[in-house]
């Protein structure tokens, strides 16, 4: 019994080459933050963080609204900082954990990038019953 695998063939002459001589991609920061940024918004009990100003926020914290991500690619190591908010009375350690875990394995579906590090600021506790309003 034989076993055949589908094969296309090249056409004669092909300049492809090795896949090591074809090029690369790269990945900007600003395109790694809009990834980590809905990685976050996919994790249950976060929300975003308003940007601020002499410490005070300029909008609402909220769970509509986009977390604040900064990041930064060297090569094919990524790091992540974000600024986000989280929904009290949720264990803030281990939404935490499961932010980072969640950036960390998007990312590397998305982009190949490995994420050494993830720094997660919570800015605010946000109470279910009045997410419009930022009362914590």
């Amino acid at each position: 019994m034989t076993t055949e695998t589908a094969a296309y063939p090249l056409p004669a002459g092909d300049a492809a080459g090795p896949v090591e001589s074809r090029g690369r991609t790269d990945i900007s920061g600003r395109v790694l933050e809009r990834i980590a940024a809905h990685a976050v918004n996919e994790v249950d009990e976060v929300g975003g963080a308003a940007p601020r100003l002499l410490g005070m926020p300029l909008g609402r914290d909220a769970t509509d609204t986009a977390p604040r991500v900064s990041a930064q690619v060297d090569g094919h190591l990524a790091i992540v900082r974000v600024t986000l908010s989280v929904t009290y009375p949720a264990p803030i350690r281990q939404v935490a954990h499961r932010v980072r875990d969640h950036i960390m394995t998007r990312v590397r579906e998305l982009t190949g990038l490995d994420v050494r590090q993830v720094d997660i600021d919570i800015a605010r506790l946000i109470r279910p019953a009045e997410r419009g309003r930022s009362v914590l």
